[in-house]
Formats: C-alpha cells, sequence, structure tokens
C-alpha cells in the first residue's frame, strides 16, 4: 500500500532543502524518513535523528529552536543548508543507485555555494564526492575525517545521526558536537 494511503496526511513528496541558499555550511543527509521529512516535508523533522540534529545545530547557533516541528514552526537556519542525497522516501529506507543518479543534479547545484559540508554517513559522503566528480579512494569517509576539496571547500564526515547509530553507541551526541564544532572553526 501506498504511503500516501496509509498516511493520508503525509507529505509524501519530494522534499526540498531547508535553510538559506547562500549558507556557508551545508549539511547532506541521506533521505526523507517515513515519518520524518516524508511526513513533515522538512528534512530532519519529525524523527528521532532529527531530535539530535536541530539541537547540536541550535547549541552551535546555526538554528533558532532546538527543534524541528516541520514547515510552520518557528524554526530558522542561520548560514547552514540541510539537504538529502535523495529528495524522496526510498524503498526499505535505503536509496538505490538509481535513485542515486537520479537526484545528483540537485546535489550538484547544493553544493556550488557553500565553504564547509557536513556529511551525514557514507551514502552522502560518496554522493558528495561523486558528485564533485572526485576519486572514492583520495577521499576515504570516517566519523569526524574532515577533507580539503579541490573545489577550496571542506567536508567534514559523521556518522549519521540515526537512532540505531545512537541506541548502539556507535555515535554519541557529544561525537556528533564535535563534528560541529570543526564546522563552526573552519566559517570563523
Amino acid at each position: 500500500m501506498q504511503v500516501n494511503e496509509t498516511h493520508p496526511d503525509y507529505h509524501a513528496a519530494p522534499v526540498r532543502p531547508f535553510g538559506p541558499r547562500d549558507a556557508r555550511l551545508l549539511v547532506v543527509g541521506l533521505a526523507p524518513g517515513l515519518h520524518g521529512a516524508n511526513a513533515t516535508g522538512r528534512p530532519f523533522s519529525g524523527g528521532g535523528a532529527g531530535d539530535l540534529i536541530y539541537r547540536t545545530l541550535y547549541d552551535f547557533a546555526f538554528a533558532s529552536v532546538p527543534l524541528s516541528k516541520g514547515p510552520g514552526d518557528d524554526l530558522e537556519l542561520f548560514d547552514c543548508r540541510i539537504t538529502n542525497t535523495v529528495k524522496c522516501l526510498p524503498p526499505n529506507n535505503k536509496p538505490v543507485a538509481a535513485e542515486l543518479n537520479a537526484c545528483s543534479r540537485f546535489l550538484r547545484y547544493e553544493l556550488e555555494t557553500p565553504t564547509v559540508l557536513v556529511a551525514l554517513g557514507a551514502i552522502a559522503h560518496k554522493a558528495v564526492i561523486r558528485t564533485l566528480r572526485l576519486r572514492q579512494k583520495d577521499y576515504g569517509f570516517a566519523h569526524a575525517a574532515q577533507h580539503a576539496l579541490e573545489s577550496g571547500q571542506t567536508l567534514i564526515d559523521s556518522y549519521h545521526c540515526s537512532r540505531y547509530n545512537l541506541n548502539t553507541g556507535r555515535l554519541s551526541p557529544r561525537m556528533f558536537a564535535q563534528v560541529f564544532a570543526a564546522a563552526r572553526d573552519h566559517l570563523a
């Protein structure tokens, strides 16, 4: 059964980036979550991953409030924009190559402006590297790794802020905060 049939009040459409187009920080996620961005229409809102990311953005003065309920709330982003490598809810919450390729032109557009990129997870990292036409082997993914890109931008990697990674201890709020502290330092 289609999501819009089981959840008729959900956004259930491509999720646009959130934040000012001229932001110097771009956070690149994976894809809209079923009960998160797919429901609300805003990246990382309505789900567990959003709780950590918006709290962290608030702590580092990139957000006006520490929680995203979705479009229409009072949340504003400052010098920060959030996007996903895939704009629509993927099957089984994991994008396939065809979806990544279909959405790469949107990601390419998003990558034009920022100074610092934060990739949430290995798939987002690889999508950024591929979209910038760089060689994967020159930019290995590792949590908190910082990469000076040929474009003059800095790419900082983080484990994805998913509930799974948080519940298993692969990622902690402190580890996540260190990534955004590094981003803030690069922008200073």
